[in-house]
């Protein structure tokens, strides 16, 4: 589905992945893990169309996508749930999911994607006309998936979406991503909860200093001492 071929790109004059390969096959749940500054968003903001790569190629369901604007990706069946969630805090629940839905496809399915966002996170739709500022970390996470989901991608990006929740809330969150995936969405993850997301994932990558450094199913990754102790920073 999803597929890069040695990307390098940065910020500036300052390269940030180097070399970076990856594919995301139909239906999976594909983890990138690595530490804070190893480029996991910068992966993610190159694939949505937000950073332009500087040398390689991003092909989506075997057309090449690198080079087209953000918006025409989206369209093509890509969202992204940023990190921090990026939500419209002064415009409420309702107004932010239908903010995903204006891409074409999606308009005139808008009514049935908000009763599958509300079948997913019933609180959403009890708090329909709050704004989306007054909600709980875990209310306006839920929020920023729901509002991804409205757009109907055939691949959903995700990048640490448990940040600064709590235990039980998480769990929650990696329970409905893993029905996301079930109901046939496509699902790439950065997350540092890195014990839940490499369970749930059927494959991952880990990055170092803006490389791949090992790939492997998300068991593989965690049963593998080397990558566990010096990648993952769990120790035993």
């Amino acid at each position: 589905m999803l597929k890069l071929s040695d990307i390098h790109t940065g910020y500036g004059d300052v390269k940030v992945i180097e070399n970076v390969s990856l594919e995301v096959r139909e239906r999976e749940i594909v983890n990138i893990v690595g530490a804070n500054g190893a480029g996991k968003t910068t992966i993610m903001n190159t694939i949505s169309g937000l950073l332009l790569p500087w040398i390689g190629m991003i092909e989506f369901q075997g057309q090449r996508i690198d080079g087209m604007p953000a918006f025409r990706i989206v369209e093509k069946g890509i969202a992204q749930v940023p990190e921090g969630r990026k939500l419209f805090p002064t415009l409420t629940v309702i107004e932010n999911l239908r903010m995903g839905s204006f891409v074409r496809r999606a308009r005139t399915h808008r009514e049935l994607s908000l009763e599958m966002v509300f079948t997913l996170f019933p609180i959403l739709k009890e708090r329909q006309q709050q704004t989306a500022g007054t909600l709980s970390g875990g209310e306006q996470q839920m929020l920023a998936i729901g509002r991804s989901l409205m757009s109907m991608p055939r691949l959903l990006m995700l990048d640490e979406p448990s940040l600064g929740l709590a235990p039980l809330v998480v769990r929650e969150i990696f329970t409905t991503v893993t029905k996301i995936n079930e109901n046939g969405t496509t699902v790439l993850l950065v997350e540092q909860n890195l014990v839940q997301s490499l369970s749930l994932s059927h494959r991952g990558y880990v990055l170092e200093n803006g490389r791949i450094v090992l790939q492997g199913t998300g068991k593989e990754l965690l049963s593998n001492d080397e990558t566990r102790r010096a990648y993952l920073g769990i120790k035993g």
